[in-house]
This record gives structure tokens, C-alpha cells and sequence, in this order.
């Protein structure tokens, strides 16, 4: 990790994560050290997926969030925040693990036998480096799915809906050139991106015979046919 590596070398970075749970900063109105950068709305979004998910299967009785079992400090505010929503959504929670490919196509696998949605946990590296391939997965398996990112809705996942990763790199950018002019990274608060991004693949959704209802095509802010 480029932080264990130097502690002089300015670095700007952008994460789904919590920078302070994941040591990068003291605090994100003081950052202090040699990092700053930008984060972007998406842990604490994973709520909002559920009741998506629930808008796109209103007979559901269950719904099942895949976690990364590697990334226990994200997971455990993931799984808190689920099981309190789906609570509130008259809901079953069921949780799956998966930390490779391999393991999320079984746990698919597994799901497409029983009419069942899935959310992928935001904020976790491996999910979204790999969300087109998880994409591939949900659409091979017919698994109603919503992550976050263009890239999976675009790749064939029915509904993305998370922070927007370009804003929060437009934000970066901004801090690497007031560095660049002599500004210390410690004194620069980390950035909160507040954009939200929703991508919907209506080829897919007719593909598992779902309705997405009208209003959250109009609020999309692209539609994939």
C-alpha cells in the first residue's frame, strides 16, 4: 500500500470506503500526514439498494446481501445496516460470502434455483474491480441484481445505484493541482462527494421478466436496452 511506503510523498486518493476505519487519515476535517482525497456515497447507500431491489421484486420475501469476508471491517457495517433495513422493509436477510470469482459464480449459482434478488455490498475493492465479470455471472445466472457503477449495468447487471466515481476523481484531481502549487495534503479536508449515480439495463430486466416501475427509469441516469 502506497501509505506504508512513504510518509512524505503527497498522495491524493478517492475510496467507497471510510478513509479514517481504513487508517489513511487522522480525521477527514484534518487529515494530518501525507494523504487527502475524495470519498464517495456508497456504504452508505447499501440500504437504499435493498428497498431498490425490493421496488424491482415487490413478492420477495427474502433478500440476499453477498459480502467480502477479506474485508471484515467494511462487512460488519455492511451486514449492520442491511439487517436493520430489510427490518424496516418486512424483510429476510440472507448473507452470503464471497472473496474471488469463483465463489460469487457458486453462490449465483445457487441463487437462480431459488427466485431470490441480490445486492453486492458497496465500498469493497474486490467487488468493484471486478464488478463487469460479476455482471456476467448475474446475467448467466438470471439473478436479478443491483451493485453500484456504470460498468456493471452496462456489462448486463439489472440496476447500479452508488456515489459517482467521477466526481469523486474530478474532486481529487482539483486537490493533486492545489498540492502540485504547494499546499500540504494534511491541511486539506478530505473531500464527501454527494453525487449519486442510478444505471438501469432494461434488456436484462425484460430477460428475467421483471417490470422496473416507471419512475425509477425516469430517474435513471442512463438506461441500458
Amino acid at each position: 500500500m502506497a501509505k506504508a511506503a512513504t510518509t512524505k510523498i503527497p498522495i491524493v486518493f478517492t475510496t467507497a470506503s471510510d478513509p479514517v476505519a481504513l487508517g489513511f487519515v487522522a480525521s477527514l476535517a484534518r487529515p494530518a500526514g501525507n494523504m487527502t482525497g475524495a470519498t464517495q456515497l456508497n456504504m452508505e447507500l447499501g440500504p437504499k439498494r435493498l428497498e431498490l431491489m425490493r421496488q424491482l421484486l415487490p413478492n420477495a420475501a427474502s433478500i440476499a446481501l453477498v459480502v467480502n469476508p477479506a474485508n471484515p471491517r467494511v462487512t460488519e457495517v455492511q451486514i449492520r445496516d442491511a439487517q436493520e433495513a430489510v427490518r424496516a422493509l418486512g424483510l429476510q436477510l440472507q448473507i452470503l460470502q464471497a472473496s474471488t470469482p469463483a465463489e460469487f459464480d457458486k453462490i449465483v449459482a445457487s441463487l437462480s434455483q431459488r427466485s431470490i434478488g441480490l445486492v453486492i455490498a458497496g465500498g469493497d475493492s474486490f467487488f468493484l474491480s471486478e464488478s463487469a465479470l460479476l455482471a456476467a455471472a448475474t446475467v448467466r445466472h438470471a439473478v436479478p441484481t443491483v451493485f453500484l457503477g456504470r460498468e456493471f449495468a452496462a456489462a448486463g447487471g439489472l440496476m447500479s445505484y452508488g456515489g459517482s466515481v467521477a466526481d469523486s476523481y474530478h474532486l481529487a484531481g482539483i486537490y493533486t493541482g492545489r498540492i502540485l502549487t504547494g499546499e500540504k495534503p494534511g491541511d486539506l479536508p478530505v473531500h464527501r462527494s454527494s453525487k449519486v449515480e442510478m444505471y438501469i439495463n432494461l434488456k436484462t430486466a425484460k430477460t428475467l421478466g421483471l417490470t422496473v416501475p416507471p419512475g425509477l427509469v425516469i430517474a435513471a441516469d442512463e438506461v441500458f436496452e
